[in-house]
C-alpha cells in the first residue's frame, strides 16, 4: 500500500499566510464601509479557493474534510489566520462552528452527525452557541435559569440568553438548559440540546451593539428568548446533565484557538507599529523609531508576544498529550497573559501612530473595539487567575473554596 506523505507544517503555514496577506487584508477597508452581508458573495468566493487549496477546515480529521492537523500544529495555523478579519471565517474553523463541529464530532449521534455536523463542515450552514444568561453571571456557567422540561418525547425549552454569538443567520443553536433541577450536584443540572433556529419559539431579539458596532450575521452577539421552544430529546448531545462537562471539554481547546489568534492580531498590530517608527518623521531626518519610549514598547512587545506563543503551543502540547483536565491550569494561565498582551500590544501600535491610531485608516481602531472582549469571554481574567492561584496554593497547604 502506498502511504500519502503529510503536508509539512510550514509549507501549510507558507500558503495560508500568502493566501491571508493577499486575498483577505484588503478586503477589511470594504468590510468597514459596508459589513458582513455586503462581502459575503467575495467570501463565498474565498471560501471556494480555499477549498481549491486543499487548506479547509484544518482543524478537521481528514474523514470530515479537513487536514487533520493536532491541536498543536493546528495553533500555528490559528496564529496565520488571526491576520485577517476574516481568516478562520474563511478556512471555516471560525468560533463558534469550531466548537460546536468538535462537539457533535466527539459526542453527536448518527443522526445529529448526519443532519446538522455534516453540512457544517462543507461550510453550507452555520451555528451559534447558547450559554450565557443576561441574569447571572456568565462566569458560573452552572447558574442558569433556562430550562428544558420533559413533555413526552419532547423538551420544552424556556429562557433568555444573550451573547449567542453569530446567531444572526444560524441553522441551529446549541442551548444549554436545565434539564434536572433536582440533581444534587450542580454541574449535574444542565444538558446541551440542538435547536433549530426555525423551530417555533425561537426569537431572535436583537443583535447586540458592542462598542458601537450592532454587528450582523457571523459577526453578531444576539439576544435570544426561548418562548416554549419545543424539540426532540433526541436532539440532546450526550447524556442527560452532561451539558456542563461537555462545555468544559469544549471550551479548553477553544482556549487554544483563541490565544494562537490573538497572537495574530498582536503580531499585526505590532508590524503596524514598527513601520511608523521607521517610516514616520519627527523633523527632517529624525524617525519615530529613534524615541527610548518607542523602542521600549517595540522591545517588549517583541519578548511578550514571543512569551505568548511559546505558552500556548506547550499548553496545546499537554491538551494532545494528557487532554484538557489535566491542563486546566496552563489554559487559565494562557488566557489571562494572552489577553494582556493583546491588548498592551494594540495600544502601544495606536499611539505609537498618534492620531491615526484612532481612525479607521487602519485596522488598530477595530481592533481595539473588537479584542477589548478578549479580556472578558471564556471566562474573565479574574476567574483564570483564581484558579491558577488556588492551584499553587495547594502546594503549600492551603486550600480555597469556589
Amino acid at each position: 500500500m502506498v502511504q500519502t506523505l503529510e503536508r509539512p507544517l510550514e509549507e501549510i503555514l507558507a500558503s495560508i499566510r500568502d493566501f491571508v496577506r493577499t486575498e483577505l487584508q484588503p478586503l477589511e477597508a470594504e468590510f468597514s464601509k459596508g459589513g458582513f452581508k455586503q462581502l459575503f458573495p467575495i467570501l463565498e468566493q474565498k471560501r471556494q479557493q480555499v477549498k481549491a487549496l486543499g487548506l479547509w477546515a484544518p482543524f478537521l480529521p481528514k474523514e470530515w474534510g479537513g487536514l487533520g492537523l493536532s491541536l498543536t500544529r493546528y495553533a500555528r495555523v490559528s496564529e496565520e489566520l488571526g491576520h485577517s478579519t476574516f481568516g478562520h471565517f474563511s478556512f471555516n474553523c471560525q468560533a463558534p462552528d469550531v466548537g460546536n463541529m468538535e462537539l457533535l464530532m466527539h459526542h453527536g449521534t448518527s443522526e445529529q452527525k448526519e443532519r446538522f455536523l455534516l453540512p457544517l463542515t462543507a461550510g453550507q450552514i452555520r451555528s451559534c452557541f447558547s450559554m450565557t444568561e443576561p441574569e447571572h453571571a456568565g462566569s458560573n456557567p452552572v447558574h442558569l435559569s433556562t430550562t428544558a422540561a420533559h413533555d413526552g418525547d419532547d423538551y420544552v425549552i424556556n429562557g433568555h440568553k444573550w451573547f449567542t454569538s453569530a446567531a444572526d443567520g444560524a441553522a441551529f443553536a446549541i442551548v444549554m438548559a436545565v434539564t434536572n433541577p433536582r440533581a444534587a450536584l450542580p454541574h449535574e443540572r444542565a444538558s446541551q440540546i440542538i435547536v433549530p433556529t426555525d423551530t417555533p419559539g425561537f426569537r431572535l431579539v436583537r443583535n447586540i451593539s458592542i462598542m458601537g458596532d450592532p454587528g450582523e450575521d457571523y459577526f453578531s452577539h444576539a439576544e435570544i428568548r426561548y418562548e416554549d421552544c419545543r424539540v426532540p430529546v433526541d436532539n440532546r448531545i450526550g447524556g442527560e446533565g452532561e451539558g456542563f462537562r461537555l462545555a468544559q471539554e469544549r471550551l479548553g481547546p477553544g482556549r487554544i484557538h483563541h490565544c494562537m489568534r490573538w497572537i495574530g492580531i498582536s503580531e499585526r498590530a505590532f508590524d503596524l507599529m514598527c513601520r511608523r517608527a521607521a517610516e514616520r518623521q519627527l523633523s527632517p531626518g529624525e524617525l519615530l523609531g529613534s524615541r527610548q519610549a518607542i523602542q521600549h514598547w517595540i522591545a517588549e512587545s517583541r519578548a511578550e508576544i514571543h512569551a505568548s506563543r511559546l505558552m500556548v503551543i506547550d499548553a496545546a502540547e499537554r491538551i494532545d498529550r494528557e487532554g484538557a483536565r489535566k491542563a486546566r491550569v496552563d489554559i487559565s494561565m494562557i488566557k489571562f497573559y494572552v489577553a494582556g498582551v493583546l491588548q498592551r500590544v494594540i495600544d502601544r501600535a495606536i499611539q505609537t501612530h498618534g492620531a491615526l491610531g484612532i481612525t479607521d485608516d487602519t485596522p488598530l481602531s477595530a481592533m481595539a473595539r473588537h479584542e477589548r472582549a478578549a479580556r472578558i469571554y471564556d471566562g474573565p481574567d479574574e476567574v483564570h487567575k483564581a484558579v491558577v492561584a488556588r492551584e499553587i496554593l495547594k502546594g503549600y497547604g492551603v486550600r480555597i473554596a469556589i
